[in-house]
């Protein structure tokens, strides 16, 4: 008698292909191409560690995805259905790929006997649709063809500068059918490069020859530092060397406070005065984007001599000219040059680091006496000064927002150490209105970490549906807004550039404790300076997700003011 073979539809092989890349959550809303999907996470994929996570909108699922990876360093996967669905995923598609990060977008397209004509959903052309947003598109059409594609997709998302990708399944393989033992389904490892290649040894010299002639060489170190977890590497050669570092936003993180190296982050407080001065730049993994002034004057000079590391080619020399360009990963990078640098027997003593950081110093102390003032309506300074003191040393930071981004940007070395990948912002593209979805997607990413988001109250708003999601997720995470019932930093270019001709700045009194309470989470208002850290403390208490609406003076931080003059804004 033959035995008979069993059978597996599309859905249950895209399962099968997901765990081997040891995906746990996809995050999304159902269509009907996705049935099979679905059925196969009910009937198997639960008890093999795999499910969904269903949002109230398909961007929050994205934005989720997106800071799960941010917070891990591998994919996030989110998905959404043809057409509409496909198209919602967009604001969270976006930011990652502003920011290389690298996350798995998956959408079915309708059945191919339906091509061209006018069904639900049809004629969307989901692969030129994302190719501004997503280093790479996939299409298939036969159930043969899903777990190469799977591959590709992963190793594109991961390989060199990580990135968004798409995955388009059409309806035909999701339904078609196959015998298990004939679909081939390896681990990463087999059609993917895990070590990353050596970097050429006389670059190496090379670099290391010209910071130890500089005078007052200063590091840069980037999202690529974050990506390549090169930040004891990182460190430790900064320490060794006896130079000072400014971390990109991306980069917050890679190096201790408690370092005496780390000087700031961006161009904005004190790290304006140091960039200008410099005679010789590292910079690890990072293009120069607006938040370092392009590398054009008035914050650095032409003539500063630039050694450039990226894993991206075209990165290098893109925005501020070079003098040697290294193709590669950081961390092999970083790893060379400190042996390099150890084979010297000589004590590198720099009065250059000394004055920075007593002037770095003084400009904290100096910060946090005026952010300490119990001014009302509170300053925005203060609320962020106080939610960095509440918050745990290795607790989950999310900043979202125009003005209190920034303000949150220019304390985040004052307090408690940043680790590594514990600070999740969408700088590229300026993105708002992420706090909710990536407060959801960091605390399944991190269950044991405490997460805390702090937005304005125009970015807040935006995906505000999804606190239904943190509370029947049973999410204990804190959101703080910083309320100045406008968007702070539009109404700050009106009254600069426009003579104070305000038009949709302005927003009515909305209580967001009120709101937040109806989907059910815990919800408070506050006032009082004094009563910040009391609040935020009760909600902590509550054990829902929280609500804290901050009630905060209208002003702008010095790095808005200082983008408006570069008209960057």
């Amino acid at each position: 008698m033959t035995e008979e073979k069993k059978m597996i539809n599309g859905g249950d092989v895209l399962i099968k292909c997901l765990l081997q890349e040891n995906v746990k959550y996809l995050f999304g809303l159902p269509g009907g191409q996705f049935m099979n999907m679905y059925d196969a996470i009910y009937q198997w994929g639960r008890e093999k560690g795999i499910s969904t996570v269903l949002f109230r909108h398909e961007s929050a699922a994205s934005h989720a995805a997106d800071a799960w990876s941010r917070v891990t360093n591998s994919p996030g996967v989110c998905f959404g259905t043809v057409g509409p669905g496909a198209a919602n995923l967009f604001p969270g598609v976006g930011p990652a790929w502003a920011d290389n990060i690298p996350i798995v977008a998956i959408v079915p397209q309708v059945n191919t006997k339906y091509e061209g004509k006018f069904t639900l959903k049809g004629n969307v052309d989901h692969l030129t649709m994302y190719k501004p947003f997503t280093k790479y598109q996939r299409s298939i059409r036969e159930i043969e063809k899903i777990p190469d594609a799977v591959h590709k997709v992963f190793r594109e998302a991961t390989g060199g500068r990580p990135q968004p990708v798409l995955l388009e399944i059409y309806e035909n393989a999701f339904a078609d059918e196959i015998e298990e033992d004939k679909i081939a389904i390896t681990p990463k490892e087999s059609y993917r490069a895990i070590s990353k290649p050596a970097i050429d040894g006389d670059l190496i010299k090379k670099s290391l020859e010209l910071l130890l002639e500089a005078e007052k060489p200063l590091i840069i170190s980037g999202g690529g530092i974050s990506r390549s977890e090169s930040w004891n590497e990182l460190q430790e050669f900064a320490e060794y060397l006896q130079i000072p570092v400014v971390t990109t936003v991306m980069g917050i993180g890679t190096i201790s406070n408690t370092s005496k190296c780390l000087i700031g982050t961006t161009v904005a407080g004190f790290v304006k005065n140091v960039s200008l001065y410099a005679d010789v730049i590292l910079a690890l993994g990072c293009k120069f984007s607006f938040t370092m002034g392009h590398g054009d004057e008035p914050f650095w000079r032409d003539s500063q001599k630039l050694i450039q590391v990226d894993i991206d080619p075209t990165i290098i020399g893109h925005e501020k000219p070079i003098n040697l360009g290294v193709v590669g990963d950081c961390k092999i990078f970083l790893r060379q040059i400190l042996e390099e640098a150890k084979k010297i027997k000589k004590i590198v003593k720099r009065e250059w680091l000394d004055s920075l950081y007593q002037q770095n110093q003084n400009y904290i102390s100096k910060y946090i006496k005026k952010a300490s003032r119990e001014k009302v309506p509170i300053l925005p300074e203060r609320l962020v000064k106080d939610v960095y003191e509440f918050m745990d040393e290795d607790a989950i930071l999310i900043i979202d927002g125009g003005d209190i981004g920034v303000h949150a940007v220019e304390q985040i070395n004052f307090y408690k150490p940043r680790p590594p990948l514990s600070t999740v912002t969408a700088i590229g593209m300026g993105h708002i209105g992420a706090s909710v979805p990536y407060a959801i997607g960091t605390k399944l990413a991190k269950p044991d970490k405490q997460v805390i988001t702090i937005s304005g109250d125009g970015s807040f708003i935006m995906n505000i549906q999804d606190l239904e999601t943190a509370v029947r997720l049973g999410l204990d995470v804190i959101f703080v807004i910083a309320n100045n019932n406008a968007h702070g930093m539009i109404k700050y270019c009106q009254k600069v550039f426009a003579g104070k001709r305000y038009i949709d700045a302005d927003f009515p009194e909305f209580d967001y404790a009120k709101c937040a309470e109806g989907f059910g989470c815990y919800g408070e208002v506050v006032k009082d300076p004094n009563e910040i850290k009391a609040a935020l403390e009760r909600a902590k208490k509550s054990g829902k997700p929280a609500v804290i609406d901050v009630k905060i003076e209208q002003s702008s931080p010095e790095g808005t003011k200082l983008m408006g003059s570069m008209g960057i804004l």
